[in-house]
């Protein structure tokens, strides 16, 4: 409206100008010494018609121009309701030009804003696969053009990919992640090729997961050629900077209406299979089957059990001791996590842990864990005995940032002295503990706890990397007491492993002591320290205490000789 009030100012301005330039210029036509009424009316006569042509003139560029930026106003409100590809009216270029190249350039770049948006909305930027989203909408529509129609839906894992990540860095992981999509591209055109199959949808969900599904699939025989074609082309070594890298695929594979009608349903399936083909050994392939059905219908229930059992405070601790070899006190008591089963009684970890990790519920048993032993130590402390509790702390337990910070809270919140505790890690774990767990563990040592390794003797430990441990004790695991008293060999392998330990400036440890003779054996050798089932089984706390009190009632002497 006032771009048109500006030009119809500047047309009436225009139009009065021309007036008075005719009127004067007929004037002087006329000759300038006869002024009068009559020359004045001659002469105003052409300046009125000049005057009135101007203004018919002006008017008319006006209201073409005000039509033209009415249309790009109009053109501007369809942009801004999404409208983005049509063109830029031609009236707009005829008359107003500049405007038009102005549009012309704005619409050239949100169309290719809008491209760019859509492409990270829908596509992996790395290996330009449909991203999750972009594939289950995708996947969810292919299953409906093609129902009822056998179809199968891979799901593909890399193996060893993140020892690519760590060894050639995040942008080598890149540039192989995208050779991986190519070859799949490569195995999806050789089926429509070879078998006559319906081109596949190809996505990576996440990470080193992608995922296939072909919609029409002729054959169930036909999955297996697929996925065989799938493993080939993935064990092929890839070549990066710095040389050539093997990494090979484990693939779960899931039929439709076999094991499944819904997408849902269908990576469900898939996504077991692949874990089962992992678990048997990577690099190869599973379809999904009854057996399969059964086990995730377990785990299900067993995850429904698990939390339920947090909620009711089902899990308990026992206690099993560890004894001094020259005194035949005790000097440490190992917590043992159980499982009060309301049907099935106490269960012990190796039937649920695994799971629980798998699930993520491990982290907060781990912490109900933490808690229970931090009560634990500040009671024992409380009643005057020094005995130090040890927890083993697991691999997905160190790798956590902040497992260390929720230990610390739970000793200061139950006031729990830390010269009490112990920590046990497996000697594999401690040799591949980062720096940064290796530093909080010195920490903790520092305060007063007691750290030990745990199962020595079947790891993969080095004499160079103990000595880099803040360590107080080392356990020898239980495979390398069994023979002691039957064989040579290992004797002198236990003996020599002792002396290395006292060497390292550490205690001995001895697992799995079922005998008099072992206890006997491993007192010779100089063994400082003995657990197992010819000492003490795990018992409650209370019987603990109780066993405990009796020990230390004997005479000091005669002590010894009654372990085992």
């Amino acid at each position: 409206m006032v771009e048109r009030v500006t030009l119809k100012s500047r047309a009436v301005t225009f139009a009065l100008c021309a007036g008075g330039v005719a009127f004067f210029l007929a004037l002087l036509v006329t000759g300038r010494d006869n002024f009068g009424l009559g020359l004045y009316a001659r002469a105003l006569v052409p300046a009125i018609v000049c005057a009135v042509m101007c203004w018919a003139s002006t008017q008319r560029v006006v209201a073409t121009t005000a039509e033209a930026i009415d249309k790009a106003v109009d053109r501007l409100a369809d942009a801004a309701d999404g409208v983005i590809g049509a063109r830029v009216p031609d009236e707009i270029r005829a008359t107003v030009p500049q405007l038009g190249i102005a549009m012309d350039r704005l619409f050239a770049q949100l169309t290719d804003n809008m491209e760019n948006i859509q492409r990270l909305a829908l596509f992996d930027p790395v290996t330009g696969l449909a991203n999750r989203t972009n594939f289950r909408t995708s996947a969810e529509r292919l299953l409906s053009e093609t129902a009822p129609e056998r179809c199968a839906l891979f799901f593909i894992d890399l193996d060893r990919f993140k020892a690519v990540n760590d060894t050639h860095g995040h942008a080598c992981g890149d540039m192989l992640l995208a050779m991986v999509a190519d070859r799949l591209h490569g195995v999806a055109d050789r089926a429509i090729a070879e078998a006559d199959i319906y081109p596949p949808l190809i996505g990576r969900l996440a990470g080193d997961e992608f995922t296939m599904l072909f919609p029409v699939l002729g054959d169930q025989r036909d999955a297996g050629w697929i996925a065989t074609q799938v493993l080939e082309a993935l064990a092929t070594p890839f070549p990066l900077t710095g040389g050539e890298v093997l990494i090979g695929a484990s693939i779960g594979i899931a039929v439709r209406p076999d094991h499944g009608i819904t997408l849902h349903d269908l990576m469900r399936c898939a996504d077991a299979a692949m874990y089962r083909a992992k678990s048997q050994g990577r690099g190869r392939f599973e379809i999904y089957s009854d057996e399969l059905a059964e086990q995730m219908a377990s785990r299900v229930r067993l995850d429904g059990e698990l939390r339920a059992a947090l909620d009711r405070d089902d899990f308990t601790l026992v206690f099993q001791p560890e004894v001094s070899l020259a005194g035949g006190n005790v000097v440490a008591a190992e917590a043992l996590l159980r499982w009060q089963h309301p049907t099935d009684g106490l269960r012990l970890p190796g039937t649920f842990i695994g799971r629980a990790e798998e699930s993520g519920l491990m982290v907060e048993i781990g912490d109900w864990v933490l808690a229970k032993v931090a009560r634990t130590i500040a009671h024992w402390a409380s009643i005057g005995f020094e005995g130090r509790l040890a927890i083993n702390v697991s691999p997905r337990q160190i790798d956590r940032a902040d497992f260390f910070t929720r230990l610390r809270a739970a000793m200061r919140e139950a006031h729990a002295p830390a010269r009490l505790l112990e920590l046990e890690l497996n000697e594999t774990v401690a040799a591949h503990a980062r720096a940064d767990a290796i530093a909080a563990l010195a920490q903790l040592r520092d305060d007063g706890a007691t750290i030990a390794i745990d199962g020595f003797g079947t790891g993969l430990s080095s004499v160079a990397r103990l000595r880099q441990l803040p360590i107080d004790r080392v356990k020898l695991d239980r495979s390398l007491i069994a023979m002691i008293v039957d064989d040579h060999a290992a004797r002198l392998i236990a003996g020599s492993l002792v002396g290395l330990i006292h060497g390292l400036g550490c205690e001995a440890v001895a697992e799995g002591v079922e005998t008099p003779a072992q206890a006997e054996l491993l007192r010779v050798i100089g063994c400082d320290a003995i657990q197992g089932y010819g000492v003490a089984r795990p018992m409650t706390e209370a019987d603990f205490l109780a066993w405990a009190a009796a020990l230390d009632d004997l005479d000091p002497v005669t002590r010894p000789a009654s372990l085992g």
